[in-house]
């Protein structure tokens, strides 16, 4: 590949070299620049004197072997190369021996030098240069002057057209700046000088550069190394562009292969065993002597020959095949980025002596302190603090989260029997209205009566019926103003007619006391339509009704009863409601009556009685569907044939009614539909779009669900590209309409801080919004952050809080943390009784790592008796989902010796990949991190430069 070298000594000013610096600046402008014809004794071999002499010259100044010039020696040793050699060498020299004036004098005038008058001298613009007075200028310098060389092939040169004076004249004029600034030069103080030599093989450029402030400028290396860049990547500008794209794209490819290796070695030792019977007597011997060893016990605090151990015991991991791999890709990793900027690269390292890899010495000596002792680090490798949770969305909507606080809807058809009628004429005259029956037909559509559903049909004759003073037709212009059916969403508007609605219940039971009457106040109380929520009041008016047997009291009593809103919390009370309600065909009840029975609350659990009682319900609900179709009843419906609860499983059914549902805007149809359809690998890339849609719909309708699934999909990437923006967006939405899932799942992203800024204040914000909430994953998460101290102060009794909260809940691994914390006695005093209690709930709960201590437990016999066959029993419980330290310990039971020490090379292979993962070479650079009071004051710069708020460039996502 083409190249440029570069050269640049310098010269002292003062008096004593200003006679060479005269003739240096006369002998760059006047030498000759004519082309001769080579005489064929150039071709013959190099003199015994001209070898001499190079070799002198090489072991005086090494860097000779540099140039153009000698690497044409090396290949053709003949008397025109040689000279070419000794000639520019002594020009580089010449500065050193006769002076700056000289050399100047020289570089101008010396053979083949091309003249543009008198010399060959030039600098930038087109005054011409008097040669002796540049000479004398140089000469009088006082302070330090470098003299670079830039050379180049002949065909390069004749190729790239920097075969002549001009082209070298422009190209410096341009990089006068870049190279004032590589010399650490103020541009206006720069001045240089240069003369072109056209020399036949090599033709090269001599250079003078100084500052006009003697007491400024000086290079480095690595200025060296930017001038060669920065002139190269002009010079070979056209060249380059294709070797760029050609080099990225191999580069690229190589880097993504060496990656993908070594993420396959890491995973490998992970996953894998190491028995070693040297590495077992060297921890053993370690372990030993460290007994005796005062103060730190850290490997560069220990004496040489404990050192020594130390590093055999690494070098002796190193012989393991996947880690002898993984450490040779590293340096080859290494080297390629090595050799961007050097041409020398590292020769490799023992492991041992590695200090990229010197964690590992310490973590050798740890393990050989520890292997004594009754520890369980060997899970921290795999255990978990933040739990990712797949089917978190489940959790919502596993009992139709969604509305489970949504009464159903009222309607005179349903309670308005013979025996009711007869109660009260005249409410039934006056409410019960033709008017009134013909809007609810416009409302939920009449197909008996051919008659379509229109919502601003229904509006119109509902304000009809609510001038006549009809309270029912207020209600459901309440209702329709808050979903915006038949007219635009007004929540005021919404609250004037329930208002309305209410006034007039309390004066007609004021009038004449009806359970219908009562059980529509208590309602509007509870639910706080129209009026201050007042549970107090709710329970009041409700349990009036209820006495009277009223289904619909008797199911909102038990539900307020079920949650302890108004009352005391009572499961019995609200069982026995429910069945009294649900005996009487009301299937909102009999699905209340599933879930308990099912689970156990308020009551015995009892399957078959509640796969009867969810069987009641969806046929009350398909009955009821059919006399008005209502979007509330069609996405219980849904969800049932979705969840096969009450009836056999059936998507296309499910899907049916969701669609109903979702049509006229029912939020949690759409949630619903959309996971429905986005779960079906199936799925057109239209169905998906249509899925998207319902999602957005119901995100504008601020439905939090929809608005959490919806932010799920842009973390993940599912079926949208991956925005994490996007997805910390709608996370938000969703947490700030209360969803606890939500604020978890951002309190996850600003604690990670890998595809978002890391925010461990906002993290902490969240998790215990969450918390308050009683999200058991958030007090996990505070519980781990509180026990571990690193992202905030370590604070024992606010962890434990926490991490009781979760497990009280049921959290297997805040049952296992605190089993592990109570076990080991170093956070608090150790009680091994309440560590075995924690522990078996996690085991039961199928948490390979409780399963694994109370397997190693039992084997070992330490803080408990000891007991094979329990041990065996959880070992395998273990085993079976992947733990590879109770295989060992299984296949390892019978043996003559302690299976701690056999595990520790299997422990040793696992702690090097972590630290190979730590130490792989990124593909891509990382994002700076910022600290928050960094990021707010150029957040306020920006904002004063008139910049809006979170106006910035999109992160790559990653």
């Amino acid at each position: 590949m083409a190249r440029i070298i570069l050269k640049c000594p310098y010269l002292k000013g003062g008096e004593k070299n200003a006679a060479h610096l005269n003739n240096l600046v006369k002998y760059i402008a006047t030498r000759d620049g004519v082309e001769k014809i080579e005489s064929g004794h150039k071709l013959w071999h190099s003199t015994k004197k001209q070898k001499d002499l190079i070799a002198q010259i090489l072991r005086e100044f090494p860097y000779a072997k540099d140039l153009f010039e000698y690497e044409d020696y090396c290949k053709n040793p003949n008397r025109g190369n040689a000279s070419e050699f000794i000639i520019i060498v002594l020009e580089q020299i010449l500065v050193k021996i006769s002076g700056r004036k000289r050399y100047l004098d020289y570089i101008a005038n010396r053979p083949h030098v091309e003249k543009f008058d008198s010399h060959g001298l030039f600098t930038a613009g087109a005054e011409p240069l008097v040669l002796s007075q540049v000479a004398d200028e140089v000469a009088d310098h006082a302070g330090n002057i470098w003299t670079p060389i830039i050379s180049l092939r002949r065909d390069d040169a004749a190729r790239l057209g920097y075969d002549n004076a001009l082209a070298w004249k422009a190209l410096l004029s341009g990089k006068a700046v870049e190279l004032a600034d590589n010399l650490k030069i103020h541009p206006d103080h720069l001045k240089w000088y240069a003369a072109f030599h056209n020399e036949s093989h090599h033709p090269h450029i001599h250079m003078i550069c100084y500052s006009t402030n003697p007491r400024e400028g000086y290079l480095t290396k690595q200025g060296i190394k930017k001038m060669k860049s920065s002139l190269a990547n002009e010079i070979f500008h056209q060249e380059l562009i294709p070797l760029y794209r050609e080099g990225t794209q191999r580069k690229d490819e190589l880097k993504e292969q060496a990656a993908e290796s070594m993420r396959s070695l890491i995973c490998q030792m992970k996953g894998g065993v190491l028995q070693n019977d040297r590495i077992e007597q060297l921890i053993t011997c370690l372990s030993e002597r460290l007994k005796t060893v005062r103060g730190k016990k850290q490997y560069g605090y220990l004496k040489a020959d404990l050192k020594n151990v130390v590093d055999e015991i690494v070098d002796e991991l190193w012989k393991d095949s996947r880690i002898a791999e993984a450490y040779r890709l590293w340096w080859e990793i290494r080297g390629r980025i090595e050799s961007i900027y050097t041409e020398t690269l590292s020769e490799p390292l023992p492991l041992s002596h590695c200090n990229d890899f010197k964690t590992i010495r310490n973590i050798v000596i740890q393990e050989a302190m520890l292997f004594e002792s009754m520890t369980f680090k060997e899970t921290e490798s795999v255990e978990t603090d933040m739990p990712e949770l797949e089917n978190d969305m489940e959790i919502h909507s596993s009992d139709m989260g969604d509305e489970d606080n949504q009464e159903p809807a009222d309607d005179y058809e349903e309670w308005l029997s013979k025996n009711d009628r007869s109660v009260d004429k005249k409410f039934d005259d006056s409410w019960w209205t033709r008017g009134y029956q013909k809007a609810k037909q416009y409302l939920y559509g009449d197909e008996e009566a051919e008659i379509l559903r229109d919502f601003e049909k229904a509006h119109e004759v509902f304000l009809a019926e609510a001038k006549k003073d009809n309270p029912l037709a207020m209600c459901d212009l309440g209702r329709m103003s808050s979903d915006g059916l038949g007219c635009e969403a007004n929540a005021d508007v919404s609250y004037l007619w329930y208002e309305k609605a209410l006034a007039v219940f309390l004066a007609a039971e004021e009038e004449k006391p009806w359970k219908y009457t009562e059980y529509r106040i208590g309602k509007l109380y509870a639910a706080g339509l129209g009026t201050e929520q007042d549970y107090l009041q709710a329970v009041d008016w409700l349990t009036m009704s209820a006495d009277e047997n009223y289904r619909y009291a008797q199911y909102s009593l038990g539900g307020l009863y079920y949650y302890g809103k108004g009352v005391e919390q009572d499961h019995e009370t609200a069982f026995n409601l429910y069945t009294c309600s649900a005996n009487q065909d009301f299937p909102y009840a009999s699905f209340e009556l599933g879930k308990m029975l099912r689970d156990g609350i308020g009551c015995m659990i009892n399957q078959s009685d509640s796969d009867r009682r969810f069987k009641d319900a969806f046929l009350g609900f398909v009955s009821l569907e059919e006399k008005r179709h209502d979007d509330k009843l069609q996405y219980r419906l849904g969800w049932m044939l979705l969840n096969g609860v009450g009836t056999d499983k059936d998507k296309t059914r499910a899907k049916m009614y969701l669609e109903k549902s979702a049509s006229v805007g029912n939020t949690f149809a759409c949630n619903q539909l959309a996971k429905l359809i986005l779960s079906d690998e199936k799925s057109q890339p239209q169905e998906v779009e249509k899925a998207l849609g319902y999602l957005w719909r119901a995100v504008e309708a601020k439905n939090p669900y929809a608005a959490y699934f919806l932010g799920k999909l842009y973390e993940k990437g599912q079926n949208v590209p991956q925005d994490i923006a996007e997805a910390m967006g709608l996370y938000t939405i969703s947490a700030e309409q209360d969803n606890d899932f939500a604020a978890y799942r951002l309190g996850k992203l600003y604690l990670g801080g890998e595809s978002v800024l890391k925010d461990v204040e906002s993290a902490i914000r969240w998790f215990t919004f969450a918390a308050d909430k009683r999200n058991q994953f958030a007090e996990y998460a505070l519980g781990i952050l509180y026990l571990k101290g690193e992202e905030v102060s370590k604070n024992l009794p606010k962890a434990l809080e926490y991490l009781k909260r979760s497990s009280d809940q049921g959290n297997q691994f805040a049952q296992y943390r605190l089993g592990k914390i109570y076990l080991m006695g170093e956070e608090v005093l150790k009680d091994v009784q309440t560590s075995l209690q924690f522990l078996t709930d996690a085991a039961r709960q199928g948490n390979q790592y409780a399963q694994y201590i109370l397997g190693k437990l039992y084997l070992m016999g330490k803080d408990v008796q000891k007991d094979k066959d329990t041990a065996v029993r959880w070992l395998k419980l273990s085993t079976e989902q992947g733990n590879i330290y109770a295989q060992f310990f299984l296949d390892h039971m019978d043996s003559y010796k302690d299976p701690s020490i056999m595990l520790m090379g299997t422990r040793l292979l696992h702690h090097m990949s972590r630290v190979f993962s730590d130490h792989m070479m990124p593909l891509k650079p990382s994002n700076p991190w910022i600290d928050r009071k960094r990021r707010l004051k150029l957040d306020e710069k920006k904002r004063a430069s008139g910049h809006a708020q979170g106006d910035h460039e999109q992160t790559m996502s990653l």
